[in-house]
């Protein structure tokens, strides 16, 4: 789904670089096992809660992110040039 689309890879744009291995790894399981999208947009818009099995230090960056407190425009995802940028 798209708001799920653009939410995930601006996040993964800004943060992945900086993750480390266990939370690279509870990343790829949240954007993994849900078979619903709409549940991770939910859980990370606040509108349900989260499940304790999901609810970990990078579902909490997911809503901070999510709530976009220096209101930047999030209307597409982000080019791919990033992934073979050095990470900052």
């Amino acid at each position: 789904m798209l708001e799920n689309c653009i939410l995930l890879s601006l996040f993964a744009k800004e943060n992945l670089a900086r993750m480390s291995k266990e939370q690279l790894n509870r990343y790829d399981r949240l954007i993994n096992e849900p078979s619903n999208d709409w549940d991770i947009y939910y859980w990370a818009t606040e509108a349900k809660p989260t499940p304790a099995e999901f609810d970990t230090d990078v579902m909490a960056m997911l809503r901070e992110f999510a709530k976009n407190r220096n209101r930047e425009q999030r209307l597409r995802q982000p080019d791919l040039e990033y992934l073979f940028e050095p990470p900052r």
